[in-house]
Parts: C-alpha cells; structure tokens; sequence
C-alpha cells in the first residue's frame, strides 16, 4: 500500500509535469526536422541494386529519427529550464532524478552516435554504388568492425560530393562539444560524469605532470539544463548540415546507378562520363 509521503511526492511530480507540457506545448521547436522518403530510385530496379535500395531506405529513415529526436530533445530540455528556475535545490534535485537525468543522459549522447551512423550509412552506401564504376571488378569486401570516417574513405572518396559531407560531419561530436560537456560520455561510461541540475563530481582528481602526481581538489559544478540546450543546439546544425550533404552525396550516387541502368558508361567513382 502506497504511504503518504510517496502519495504527497507523486502528487508534486505531476505538478512539476503539467508545468512542464504547458511550458513545451506555448514555446516553438525550433531547429529543422529532416525529411523522409526524399529519394527517387528506378521502378522496376535491377536487382543488382536492391541492397543498396534497402540500405538507403532504412539509414536514411533511422538518421532522419535521431536527428528529430535530438531537435525534440533541445527542446525538451529548454522547456524543463523554464520550470526549473522557479524551484528550491530539494526540488530540482527531485525533478532531475525523476526527469532530467535520462533525458540528458540520452541527449549528451546522440550526437556521438549520429556521427557513427553517418559513417555507417555512407560507407556502405558507397560500396554498393561503387558497383556502377567497377562493375564487373566490383569485390563484395567491406570491413566487419565499427565504421570511422578514416574506414569508409576508401569506399566513399571518390565520389565528387563525399569531401563536402565528410567536411560538414566532422565538426559534430567534436573537441569543442567534448570539452563543453566536460567530456560527459566517456566519464558517464567509464568515471563519474558531471551531475545534472543539481550536485558536484570529481571534487578530487590524480595528474600526472611530467612523471609527477598530484592531487586537485574541487570539483565540477553540474551541468544545468540550459547548458545542455545550448551544447546540443549546436550540435543539431552541424547534424542538419550533415544530413543535407548526405542527400547531395546520394543524389550523385543514385544518378550514376540511373546512368547505369540506362546503358551509360561510368568513370571512377560511379560517376558517369558524358
């Protein structure tokens, strides 16, 4: 039987909520949501391509999800600020442990995993469209392990839009956000990450200088919701940059497989001479 006290903090909890959803539902998304099924493949296709058809129609679907979600979650996340300035540290530590933590945890680390999914999906894109350059010399090797950008290049780089995406990718989940965000995934996975809303971490750190150890007292203040709005608002427009040089790079690659199926000859690349 549920006790007073967990009646009273479930009661306050729904309160905080319902300030929440009226705060989110008055206040603009903001950002871009990426488009779905923006593609156009040959109807009947060879069935040569069908990997590549499948291939496309699920990345892309799947990278078009996790960027809206980051979007909903900046957000999110926002809105949750505005209720959280009005109340004592008792609350907000209650208010983070029931809401803040996961979505914070969760958001902090998308955009790692979208970088890896770009990757993904581009590298064995371009291994499949690479068969309208090599085509009968085509091997069906790819590599088994997780997919960097440094792994796919030799898949992708010869295709003329492929230095134009890798360019917009690379900034996302990079040094900046690491260090904006106190490195958070890897302290989440492997120390103590910073705390969220409320509470300090690492109030006692070993260095190592030149062979020499010592001791740092201190600490690290908690990342605040607004601060993680912010972090991850930049991170969306390198994702929507990326998405859209996505798009570009398999509008070129569709082309070339177009070519090929109506007869063109293709140059390195996939690229079809005139």
């Amino acid at each position: 039987m549920t006790d007073q006290f967990s009646r009273d903090r479930s009661a306050k909890l729904v309160t905080f909520y319902e300030a929440y959803r009226t705060v989110l539902d008055a206040t603009p998304v903001g950002g871009k949501f990426m488009r779905y099924r923006w593609w156009t493949l040959p109807n009947p296709l060879n069935a040569a391509w069908m990997a590549y058809s499948q291939m496309l129609d699920e990345y892309a679907t799947e990278l078009a999800n996790i960027i809206n979600d980051l979007t909903n979650h900046v957000h999110r996340l926002r809105a949750w600020n505005a209720v959280l300035a009005e109340l004592d540290d008792a609350d907000k530590h209650e208010l983070s442990h029931e809401f803040i933590d996961t979505l914070g945890t969760v958001a902090l680390g998308q955009p790692y995993a979208i970088k890896s999914r770009f990757a993904f999906a581009v590298g064995h894109l371009s291994h499949q469209a690479n068969q309208a350059a090599d085509e009968r010399d085509w091997k069906d090797e790819f590599p088994d392990n997780n997919l960097y950008l440094n792994d796919i290049e030799p898949f992708a780089s010869n295709w003329k839009k492929y230095r134009a995406f890798k360019l917009k990718l690379e900034p996302l989940a990079g040094k900046k956000f690491k260090e904006a965000s106190d490195d958070f995934r890897n302290a989440y996975n492997h120390s103590f990450s910073s705390r969220f809303v409320v509470g300090m971490t690492a109030t006692i750190k070993r260095e190592v200088i030149d062979g020499r150890v010592r001791y740092v007292f201190g600490g690290t203040d908690p990342l605040t919701a607004a601060e993680m709005a912010d972090l991850l608002a930049i991170e969306c427009e390198h994702c929507y940059r990326a998405f859209e040089a996505f798009r570009a790079l398999v509008a070129e690659q569709i082309a070339a497989i177009v070519a090929i199926e109506g007869g063109g000859k293709s140059v390195s690349g996939g690229r079809v001479a005139g």
